[in-house]
């Protein structure tokens, strides 16, 4: 059994009389075979068209200098989420977390905070400063900017009918 729940990415923990299984999720840079999975995942979200995706991501996977940081959460060696932040030009240290989503159906598990939890330490450790995130005003983005203020980010920003008339651009902030 302890054999099965390994490789399928579960832990088996005991506390007490009481035995559970808890899903464990890797989270790791973006590679070339995770494309197909990501796709998927795109397919449940309003992120951005997944035909998009191979555009967005080739000078990443073909460049080894890009500074681009495409990351995802892995279940069953299967990319369930995808989180894409990229250098502020003209900045020092200043990075932006451009996209980042979790499978449609699997969301409010903590993925999303695994996903933030990671690039905010990646950037940390190579020495960067600030991350910020760029999000809508509309009611459909309200509980992204929740879970923004939760997570310790401050709202910096908000540029009236950015996005379109009525529907301005909310920045938030973070030092690393």
């Amino acid at each position: 059994m302890v054999k099965y729940l390994l490789k399928n990415s579960l832990t088996f923990k005991r506390v007490g009389c009481l035995a559970y299984l808890v899903r464990m999720t890797q989270i790791r840079k973006i590679i070339q075979q995770d494309i197909p999975a990501l796709k998927e995942v795109l397919d449940t979200l309003e992120l951005f068209p997944a035909e998009m995706l191979d555009n967005m991501i080739s000078d990443y996977l073909d460049n080894p200098e890009s500074q681009d940081i495409w990351f995802t959460a892995v279940e069953n060696d299967k990319a369930i989420s995808i989180g894409y932040a990229a250098p502020e030009q003209l900045t020092d240290g200043t990075y932006n977390l451009l996209a980042l989503g979790v499978r449609s159906d699997i969301q409010s598990k903590g993925t999303g905070k695994q996903m933030l939890s990671y690039i905010e330490n990646e950037l940390r450790e190579s020495g960067q400063r600030i991350l910020i995130v760029e999000t809508s005003s509309t009611e459909a983005y309200a509980s992204s900017r929740k879970f923004y203020e939760y997570l310790g980010y401050t709202k910096e920003a908000v540029i009236r009918d950015f996005w379109e008339e009525g529907d301005d651009k909310v920045v938030y902030w973070k030092k690393l």
